[in-house]
């Protein structure tokens, strides 16, 4: 493990504006940065009685009125940053969602030490060089994501430097061990989830759902959003497979089991005058292939940059059968893009499609109901008038949010409360101690005095 140097990518360029547009409300020059801070879960301290209650309550006086002024809020702060897997050699959301973060905190003046798990330095000596150099750069808090190895390394040098510690909840692993694994491994990672997020000061959730399954489980009763984000152009580009004609219907992610793609092969049997493009690569994709063998499906690997931006456009529907999204990051990105979406009613996606929204911005699905699904599906395929409206309101509810927004939130309202929580903590820890420390000194001052 390593202290790693971070080089930000710079953003693809905008595309030829020659480039026909399939919808041409969308400018083809035009980017935005939608960012939006999902599902807010007001931070409460440690322990809180009433944890069945946490998403309605208002967050404790004190936390209102935290040690914290405005001047120390934007104090430029020293945040050591643990990252699993890498975002800095590793296509996904999580990337992306990592890099902009680190960007904007650096841009508000924060200094930022990025550390990265390498399997070839999983060496003691290694972690004592990670404790060096993390001891050197004295940082004020302590941000980790989880689950994954780099959290105990995380709790252990937050613990001994005596600073506050954040932790991101970004994969839900028990919902995916059924799933690669065995069932029985479950209770025993509920359990470690349990033991490190109630050593953090402040948990950070993707979704309001993710909040949820954690307080039902009894992780943490101290929840804060988290930010989720993608920066997104719009060109035009057909995946065609030689019939552009026909409607398109794209899926865009990791292709494992864990996100319920084979419910697409009986969708797609009840939709032979459409076509299917699966976008992304991943150790499902070769049964995949054989299932949809005798239908119009492309599977066009891992794209990002531009050829991303124009596989987006190009969809005339995006579906989302995944059922264990913590939040669901390509769905914002299909909506930035002015593509409606049809998902699954599960996991994070009912926070980016809440109930207000549904039929409006885009559609939810109840979980393995084909019938549900390909009737959305058909009314939007049918009616070119309705997606371009639904599409057009999916961009334009994108486009209320960015990522300094969302990252200025984190910064400001998430980390202060971390502070607080671990101020309190430190002063419960130390009462009984300065409790004894009077009782032993108070004699031999009153002698003092006396003489």
């Amino acid at each position: 493990m390593a202290a790693v140097s971070v080089v930000l990518p710079k953003p693809p360029p905008p595309p030829s504006s020659s480039a026909p547009l399939r919808r041409p409300w969308l400018a083809p020059a035009t980017c935005f940065s939608p960012r939006r801070p999902l599902g807010m879960l007001r931070p409460l301290p440690c322990g809180s009685p009433s944890s069945s209650a946490l998403l309605q309550e208002p967050p404790p006086p004190l936390v209102q009125q935290q040690e914290e002024t405005p001047a120390e809020e934007s104090r430029p702060r020293r945040i050591a940053l643990f990252v699993e897997p890498s975002p800095f050699a590793y296509v996904s959301g999580y990337k992306n969602r990592f890099q902009n973060f680190i960007k904007y905190l650096r841009e508000m003046g924060d200094e930022v030490c990025s550390l990265c798990f390498d399997f070839s330095s999983l060496l003691f000596s290694s972690i004592i060089l990670l404790l060096a150099q993390v001891a050197r750069f004295k940082p004020d808090i302590i941000h980790a994501s989880s689950p994954g190895i780099m959290v105990f390394g995380a709790l252990i040098i937050a613990k001994l430097l005596c600073v506050p510690l954040v932790m991101s909840y970004h994969t839900h692993v028990p919902i995916y061990i059924p799933r690669y694994t065995f069932s029985w491994l479950v209770k025993p990672m509920w359990l470690i989830i349990k033991f490190l997020h109630r050593a953090a000061d402040l948990t950070l959730v993707p979704s309001v759902a993710i909040g949820r399954d954690l307080q039902a489980a009894r992780v943490t009763a101290v929840l804060g959003t988290c930010l989720s984000a993608f920066h997104m152009c719009f060109p035009f580009f057909f995946i065609s497979n030689g019939e552009p004609e026909k409607p398109l219907i794209i899926y865009v992610g990791r292709l494992g089991v864990e996100k319920s793609l084979d419910f697409l092969k009986s969708v797609m049997d009840r939709l032979p005058g459409s076509r299917i493009a699966f976008i992304g690569d991943g150790p499902f994709r070769a049964e995949l292939e054989e299932m949809f063998s005798d239908m119009p499906a492309v599977f066009t690997g891992t794209l990002q940059g531009e050829e991303l931006s124009q596989a987006y456009a190009s969809g005339d529907v995006f579906v989302m059968p995944s059922e264990s999204e913590t939040l669901g990051f390509v769905v914002l990105e299909a909506m930035s893009s002015g593509v409606p979406v049809v998902g699954a009613r599960a996991g994070g996606i009912p926070d980016i499609i809440p109930e207000d929204q549904e039929g409006k911005t885009s559609f939810l699905y109840t979980p393995g109901d084909v019938d549900d699904c390909v009737g959305k599906i058909e009314r939007l395929l049918s009616s070119e008038e309705l997606r371009e409206a639904m599409g057009r309101a999916a961009r334009l509810e994108m486009e209320k949010f960015d990522w300094r927004a969302a990252t200025r939130k984190i910064r400001n309202e998430q980390y202060s409360a971390a502070i607080w929580f671990w101020r309190k903590k430190r002063a419960q820890v130390l009462r009984p101690v300065q409790w004894v420390v009077r009782r032993l000194f108070r004699p031999a001052l009153a002698i003092t005095k006396q003489s």
